[in-house]
């Protein structure tokens, strides 16, 4: 079985990303109890699970969230167009980096600290309405309501806060998501993160964790998503698909026989010895991820 690893990764970010994806499988399971779902799909053993950034939707979502932030002055528009930056490299590069998200973690925590959860979720509301609901790709959409269609649960696995997480999942009719979770006492963010950062091979954790409180059988799951950076979760499940994929996931999908889909010129999706998608066998950490760069 294939490691991966980063340079500089060692047994404590190992085990800052068990404790992200228990702690993102935990948060999720507990908003899912609170939701007005409907009754326990047919088939219980299977489900998919989708990225959200150039996966289920056009550009960052944290950017879109951040955008909407500086709109009602939560941080000057300097602090906006550090992270647009950031952003312009994600869309034109098309892959996120682990030491980029990271750099800017303990800036964006500070300024999550001392807000409540209800403000952030109400808020959240907002800017989905406002500035994330155009940006879905209908394309991965549809595949999302192929999986409910079938019977199955359908859950997000991203960086982005578990709690804005969450709303894009509800707007979405989705069942749940996995995102960041941010520490918060009495209703009221710490600053400080639960983990780390839902990143990498704490996707991974995230989605194994969740199948173990669902009686998920993993082999029976589906993962997409267009980020090299999320082969773990990919492979933990029965079936992948590389979703807009940048160069690095393309390469990977091509060698393991992963179906490809590419929404981005409208070509027909690359099928690669997959026969179907359905067939046997993804506030304040993803704040950290992109919101800020806030000046000391």
């Amino acid at each position: 079985m294939c490691v991966w690893r980063s340079r500089g990764d060692g047994p404590e970010r190992e085990r800052l990303a068990e404790m992200a994806g228990e702690a993102s499988a935990d948060a999720a399971v507990a908003m899912e109890s609170q939701l007005d779902v409907p009754p326990a799909p047919p088939d219980l053993t299977a489900a998919a699970f989708f990225d959200v950034d150039n996966t289920m939707m056009m550009g960052a979502s944290i950017f879109h969230f951040a955008r909407g932030l500086a709109a009602r002055k939560y941080f000057t528009t300097s602090d906006l167009a550090g992270f647009a930056w950031q952003q312009i490299k994600f869309r034109v590069g098309g892959r996120e980096s682990h030491s980029g998200v990271q750099s800017s973690r303990e800036q964006a925590l500070s300024f999550v600290a001392g807000k409540t959860v209800a403000e952030m979720n109400q808020v959240g509301e907002e800017i989905y309405d406002e500035l994330m609901a155009d940006k879905i790709w209908s394309g991965t959409r549809a595949l999302a309501e192929m999986h409910l269609n079938a019977g199955q649960r359908v859950w997000l696995v991203t960086a982005t806060p578990v709690e804005l997480a969450a709303i894009i999942s509800r707007r979405l009719g989705l069942t749940g998501a996995l995102g960041t979770v941010a520490e918060h006492v009495d209703g009221v963010y710490t600053g400080r993160l639960v983990g780390d950062l839902l990143h990498g091979r704490a996707k991974a954790h995230a989605v194994r964790a969740l199948a173990a409180r669902e009686g998920l059988n993993l082999r029976r799951c589906t993962a997409y998503s267009d980020s090299s950076n999320d082969i773990p979760m990919l492979s933990v499940c029965g079936t992948a698909v590389a979703v807009n994929p940048d160069a690095g996931l393309r390469e990977v999908a091509r060698a393991r026989g992963w179906e490809i889909r590419d929404f981005r010129t409208g070509r027909k999706a690359a099928k690669i010895g997959v026969p179907s998608v359905l067939g046997a066998g993804a506030l304040a950490g993803a704040v950290a991820a992109g919101m800020a760069y806030r000046r000391r």
